[in-house]
């Protein structure tokens, strides 16, 4: 009795393990799954290759197909024993390889795939500024999902290679989370903010701001600058004064006179005759010599130019991208410059003897002169509108 008791045990439990060998993998036939992956973190977007080549069973079975299923909603078939793939979704994410053979017998095995997600750009810069504004670019309050720190590249101008090495899309003008951007130009200016994690995630916002012109009053004011000089020369002696009344303005008239001082007795001595003139940096000069038209007046000379420019127009407005480009513009107008930088005024004693010595002397070996000179000119006056 106990003989046959041993006998049917024996069968029941080779029926057993013939019938668990296909689904556990404890068969004698059943594959044994084995998987590995080349990068276990990568990021959003990236790729990962798997190998289940040294997955094995035992002869005389083989391994007939390789599923595989992703842990992100793929899967796939293949029956060679390698597969890539590309994540687009965060987070950790199981990546499993059913081994089957030609037996229907099957094993399983997984490996862990973390996928770090970028960082999230949250950026706050306005809708417009003036031409030599200053904008600020807020980036500070972009985050990365894991928490982790971040780094910020700002390239101010997408079409400009600041850094010069050929590539304009790599620019690093600002690594700051709030960065501030003078623009002097108007137009339309494009930029990018590219925010980094700590694990080389990046995340890049392409940004646009446009930049306008400012609005000027025009008014040409006029104004009559009166000049005055005085001093003593000898024979030969001369004396040279520069100014520039033309600073800022349109020169519109010019009058000058040098008068000399009467000598005591002009029947003995006689006048003294002296030379002004004038040179101009914008390419005109002149020149007059003293004359005594009467007795009983002073010697002097006169040098006069009127119509120098055309009278400018006034009271209106014009855009410019800043103030003293406008100035420069309507200051230097083609035809409308006469009269701009130094003027040089030269006065020149040219005959104070002989005069008719008393003792072997002569008394009057020189003399005292004036120089009044009046300038006309209009001054340009700029006012911003909707400052």
């Amino acid at each position: 009795m106990t003989g046959t008791t041993n006998s049917t045990i024996a069968i029941v439990v080779m029926i057993l393990t013939t019938s668990l060998a296909g689904c556990s993998g404890i068969g004698n036939s059943a594959p044994n799954a084995r998987i590995s992956a080349d990068q276990t973190e990568i990021n959003v977007g990236e790729t990962v290759n798997f190998d289940a080549r040294e997955s094995s069973t035992p002869n005389p079975t083989i391994v007939e197909e390789y599923q595989w299923d992703f842990g992100d909603g793929n899967q796939k078939n293949t029956k060679q024993g390698v597969v890539s793939h590309t994540f687009l979704s965060p987070g950790h994410h199981d990546v499993r390889v059913t081994v089957l053979n030609d037996a229907g017998e099957t094993d399983r095995a997984s490996v862990t795939v973390f996928v770090n997600s970028a960082p999230t750009v949250v950026l706050d810069i306005p809708g417009y500024i003036r031409a030599g504004d200053t904008a600020t670019l807020d980036a500070s309050d972009s985050f990365d999902p894991e928490g982790a720190s971040m780094e910020f590249i700002w390239d101010f101008n997408i079409m400009s290679d600041s850094n010069n090495d050929g590539d304009p899309s790599n620019d690093a003008d600002s690594v700051s989370e709030i960065a501030e951007l003078t623009i002097d130009e108007s137009g339309n200016r494009t930029g990018s903010i590219t925010v980094v994690d700590d694990k080389g995630a990046t995340s890049t916002t392409i940004w646009s701001l446009m930049v306008t012109s400012r609005t000027f009053n025009v008014v040409w004011e006029e104004q009559i600058l009166d000049f005055e000089w005085s001093g003593y020369l000898e024979q030969g002696q001369s004396f040279t004064i520069e100014h520039e009344p033309g600073l800022g303005a349109r020169v519109m008239q010019v009058n000058a006179t040098l008068t000399l001082a009467r000598d005591l007795l002009p029947i003995m001595w006689p006048e003294d005759n002296f030379t002004l003139s004038i040179d101009m940096q914008s390419g005109w000069s002149s020149f007059s010599s003293t004359q005594q038209d009467n007795v009983t007046q002073n010697s002097s000379a006169s040098i006069d130019r009127g119509q120098m420019n055309s009278y400018p127009e006034s009271g209106y407005t014009v855009t410019s991208d800043s103030k003293s480009v406008l100035e420069a513009a309507l200051l230097n107008q083609a035809g409308e410059r006469f009269g701009q930088g130094t003027w040089q005024w030269t006065i020149t004693a040219d005959q104070c003897d002989p005069d008719l010595p008393v003792d072997g002397v002569d008394p009057d070996q020189g003399n005292d002169w004036d120089l009044s000179v009046r300038v006309v000119v209009f001054v340009l006056r700029l006012s911003e509108v909707g400052s």
